[in-house]
């Protein structure tokens, strides 16, 4: 048996049982649905391996399906099936990113081919905390776009390519960086952080490049830099925005040639390192300012991950919040069992400009000034009075219930009826809610 799990998607409720009839036959376990839409709402709750879609239904079709797949989950192979195909319709498909393209009829060989090479690689969406791989245990998340990220920078960390991790202060690209260190090859060997912006421009260079004695006043001992600290294993270069363009080009020469020249030395060391970078800064327009140069550009940015703000992984909140309150308590040696239900509302529904760090500063704060068992909802507000903008309050109930109705129908296993009496609502008032986020709990069962 495969266990791998298919999302089949088609309006035609015939073709749909034959089509998931032989998949099943073949192994696959299958969930189907009729529109983009129900698809959608599908794979946020149960997130499949591949998606196979019927290319003409109604409203969503099946480009508009795979183009929403596409935005969320980068990696979530799709195949489109079609009645009226051309062979430039399947070119332009496939240049797009979609992983298949069959036109009607088409050989059930044909098809369950083309659905092997597909899971083959499909990375499982990884999650986290107790349950989750070793190489990224430390990040704590249940995000579907995360959870994709994460199944990208498994992929990468596979090679040896350089990586440009973007994302804003405090979203954790240090420790994504690390997390590809430890799923790579060179998982054994040294993980150097250098903050580029943080240590002095005159400094820099012979903090990365190491020097030899007397090649300046002070010298007084020969010195390995960085970039030779790391040999073997990964450099990752926080803020490379921020380095001077004098040590762009011996950084470039390093990538290039894989050898170091300390400062007044007159011959090259190896260099062999695993450049991953990171940035908060547009490259794009500090190269268009003359900033940054375009040949180092290209060739830290082989590949590139975006990092999500923690607005854009709201759901991620309560989880991280706890995990941050957890370890903190234990620090600070307090008897602390959680939120008050206010205060995590509160949270979830923040701006936190300052992304997952901010979070914990605020998480920090809270502890260190309550006296008792709960974080009260006045603490928190008082802890985060500072962080400006919230967002406006229709938009932030409507997250927290999506998010609140989730979390309950994974608890309960779809039971309507104990999730109606655990959020204290009648069924038929707790259906509406449902329906009006679009969750059909079916789906977690």
């Amino acid at each position: 048996m495969s266990d791998s799990k298919i999302l089949l998607v088609d309006d035609d409720a015939d073709l749909l049982r034959l089509i998931a009839i032989r998949l099943e036959a073949a192994g696959h376990i299958v969930a189907t649905a009729t529109s983009g839409a129900q698809a959608l709402a599908q794979i946020a709750a149960d997130r499949p391996q591949l998606v196979i879609t019927d290319m003409r239904m109604p409203g969503m079709d099946g480009n508009a399906l795979f183009a929403a797949v596409r935005a969320d989950y980068p990696t979530l192979p799709v195949i489109i099936l079609t009645a009226h195909g051309t062979i430039a319709e399947a070119v332009a498909a496939t240049h797009r990113g979609v992983f298949g393209y069959l036109t009607k009829p088409y050989a059930a060989r044909e098809l369950l081919d083309m659905v092997t090479r597909a899971i083959e690689i499909s990375p499982a969406a990884p999650g986290s905390g107790p349950d989750a791989e070793p190489w990224h245990a430390n990040i704590i998340t249940r995000n579907t776009i995360m959870a994709d990220l994460l199944a990208q920078a498994k992929l990468v960390a596979a090679g040896d390519a350089s990586v440009l991790l973007r994302g804003a202060s405090g979203s954790g690209k240090e420790m994504l960086a690390q997390a590809i260190h430890q799923a790579s090859e060179r998982h054994e060997r040294p993980f150097v952080a250098v903050n580029c912006g943080a240590i002095p421009e005159n400094l820099l260079e012979s903090e990365l490049f190491g020097y030899v004695k007397g090649a300046f006043t002070g010298a007084a001992t020969d010195r390995v830099g960085l970039i030779r600290a790391a040999q073997g294993g990964t450099l990752f270069l926080d803020e490379i925005g921020d380095m001077p363009l004098p040590l762009q080009v011996k950084l470039l020469r390093v990538l290039e040639e894989r050898e170091v020249r300390p400062v007044g030395a007159t011959r090259s060391e190896p260099g062999d390192v695993r450049v991953i970078s990171a940035t908060h800064r547009d490259l794009e327009e500090e190269m268009s300012a003359g900033r940054f140069r375009r040949d180092l550009y290209y060739r830290l940015n082989v590949v590139s991950l975006a990092i999500p703000d923690l607005a854009d992984r709201r759901d991620d909140i309560p989880l991280l919040a706890n995990h941050f309150l957890r370890l903190l308590a234990t620090r600070y040696r307090k008897e602390i069992n959680g939120f008050a239900p206010e205060a995590m509302e509160l949270l979830i529904r923040a701006s936190w400009p300052g992304n997952v760090r901010q979070l914990l500063n605020v998480v920090e704060q809270a502890v260190a000034l309550t006296t008792g068992p709960i974080v009260t909802l006045a603490l928190v507000q008082k802890t985060i009075s500072e962080l400006g903008e919230i967002v406006p309050f229709d938009e932030a109930r409507r997250s927290f219930e999506s998010h609140y109705l989730i979390r309950l129908l994974k608890m309960t296993g779809g039971n309507v009826t104990q999730a109606a009496r655990l959020a204290q609502r009648n069924r038929t008032d707790f259906y509406k809610l449902l329906q009006r986020h679009s969750l059909d709990p079916a789906l977690f069962k």
